[in-house]
């Protein structure tokens, strides 16, 4: 089917490149948050970072004009209802996600697909619980939305091949590369990625290195852009968390078991960026390590 129309339930820093990338690329947007506060910080983040693609020469102004023309803002989760597509973005916690979907639901067309952006959720579970399981899937993006190029399409059992194909459509629209993965804990990237993460917070909690030189040891010893515990910073050290008890849970093997440092931090609220203290202290002029 064609899509025209697109639902974004979540306005946070990846329902907001959501929003950017699928603008740019033509289609109507509308943007949900329960916070007005969160929809206008999210409108002015991608502004600022489309400016930054008119200042790199990678879109054109009037493209960007056009784009921020097409994305519309509300706090009303049913005025989604008309979408063509709806992708929740919200919190990675399973039972938000049910409340939205029940919510959403009385509201929906009878031909709208329904996706998540969840990192680690089971896609077939999450379909059950709605009206249209053969029109649910998993539309996991990478973050920062804008830049990274690969998008994750997970099929729950009962997900049909038009919804894939439509939803396969779509990623060619935004001119981004799609990884098909079957409905397992955590996916493909974040099954590998995150128990690296959690590995080297082991790899800290037991003193057999500090903050600084485990990331230094992964960035010059295996080429990495980014240290493991930078990365879990960026990522927010509740998500990389919120993945290994998925997968701890999911697949009952003692190797996903989160590292109780990791545990710590979160539960004081070192979180990473978003709070400016997690395995860096991001208060000051540079970040620096916290152990």
């Amino acid at each position: 089917m064609e899509i025209k129309s697109i639902g974004v339930v979540g306005a946070g820093q990846m329902g907001n490149g959501i929003a950017h990338v699928m603008a740019l690329a033509g289609y109507d947007v509308v943007l949900n948050d329960i916070s007005q506060d969160a929809l206008d910080a999210a409108i002015q983040r991608v502004d600022k970072n489309m400016a930054r693609q008119v200042s790199r020469e990678a879109i054109s102004e009037d493209a960007k004009n056009e784009a921020m023309g097409r994305i519309k803002t509300t706090l009303q989760l049913p005025d989604l209802g008309q979408t063509d597509l709806v992708i929740e973005a919200a919190t990675e916690r399973e039972e938000i996600k049910h409340k939205i979907f029940d919510a959403l639901l009385p509201h929906l067309q009878p031909h709208t697909i329904l996706t998540s952006n969840t990192s680690s959720i089971s896609i077939t579970r999450l379909a059950s619980r709605t009206d249209r399981p053969e029109r649910f899937m998993g539309f996991h993006f990478m973050n920062p939305v804008p830049l990274m190029k690969l998008v994750e399409l997970i099929r729950g059992i009962a997900t049909d091949e038009a919804t894939y194909k439509t939803c396969l459509g779509i990623v060619h629209r935004l001119d981004k590369t799609a990884a098909s993965a079957e409905d397992f804990p955590a996916f493909i990237v974040n099954r590998v990625l995150i128990p690296m993460i959690n590995e080297a917070c082991y790899t800290l909690y037991e003193g057999v290195g500090n903050v600084a030189s485990i990331d230094n040891a992964m960035k010059l010893g295996a080429n990495h852009p980014m240290g493991p515990l930078e990365l879990a910073d960026f990522i927010g050290l509740d998500t990389c968390l919120a993945i290994m008890n998925v997968l701890h849970e999911g697949l009952a093997d003692t190797k996903y078991r989160p590292c109780p440092l990791l545990t710590k931090y979160v539960e004081a609220g070192w979180l990473g960026r978003k709070t400016k203290r997690g395995f860096y202290d991001y208060r000051g002029e540079v970040p620096l390590p916290t152990r």
